[in-house]
């Protein structure tokens, strides 16, 4: 385990890392996860298996510290992921980043793209304000004490046991507080940024959850824009061949 102090007061961001060959690979994980859970069992596929690898958690996520005066918008994640960066030395770094873990990619490779030299997006967030039967639309839709101390159990009930396995080790406020982040977006907005990008993009949509608004336009900016059979949201957990091969680039 790695750790870097992201704010004035001496917060840490962690992660855990593998060693071995550059570039390295940084793994982000979305709302209320982390991202070993998600990621680890492919990064030791023979396909993907000896390239130094990052399992970065975000503020108020998993091993990392959650600073009550944290604001944890997307711009604060971003930035304390730069500072996790800087400390590991990496640079020009291939991001693997699903769901709100994407857009805080986005915004990375937007204010420090030297971070970055590729982009492999699991459903990420591309636009504010994401369906109101999202969860991180159902998160926010409560006011902050609200859900700390009355709402915070009953969403965890709901998510069901994967998810909440890993959201019971969030911090509650700083859930709340990177749901509403989330439905803020970011400036320009992350769709923007993907698509003005001038790196290789990869965009994984798993066939279970419907056709990508804007998928044409993506892909006029040169984002590849990938249905994965038989995946959900969690394509990493539902089809890992094909994540795999994504991320290896070989599908």
């Amino acid at each position: 385990m790695q750790q870097a102090a992201f704010d004035s007061e001496g917060s840490h961001i962690r992660w855990t890392e593998v060693p071995g060959e550059e570039p390295a690979r940084v793994y982000l994980h979305g709302l209320g996860s982390m991202s070993a859970v998600y990621h680890a069992h492919v990064a030791a596929r023979p396909e993907l298996a000896g390239r130094r690898s990052l399992f970065m958690d975000l503020p108020g996520h998993g091993i990392s510290d959650r600073p009550g005066h944290f604001g944890y918008t997307l711009r604060e994640h971003a930035d304390a992921v730069a500072v996790a960066l800087d400390a590991a030395a990496v640079t020009g770094a291939e991001l693997i980043a699903h769901s709100m873990g994407g857009a805080v990619a986005l915004v990375l490779a937007h204010r420090r793209p030297d971070l970055v030299s590729r982009l492999v997006l699991t459903e990420a967030n591309l636009d504010a304000c994401p369906s109101p039967t999202s969860g991180s639309s159902r998160i926010a839709s409560y006011g902050e004490d609200e859900f700390v101390e009355k709402e915070h159990a009953r969403v965890l009930a709901a998510v069901g046991p994967l998810w909440a396995a890993t959201m019971r080790l969030a911090d509650p406020r700083a859930l709340h507080r990177s749901a509403v982040g989330l439905r803020q977006g970011s400036d320009p907005v992350m769709r923007t940024i993907l698509e003005g990008l001038p790196v290789e993009r990869v965009y994984l949509q798993g066939e279970h959850s419907g056709e990508l608004v804007g998928r044409e336009s993506l892909e006029a900016a040169g984002v590849r824009v990938v249905t994965v059979a038989g995946a959900g949201h969690n394509v990493m957990l539902d089809n890992p061949d094909a994540f795999v091969a994504a991320v290896a680039g070989t599908d």
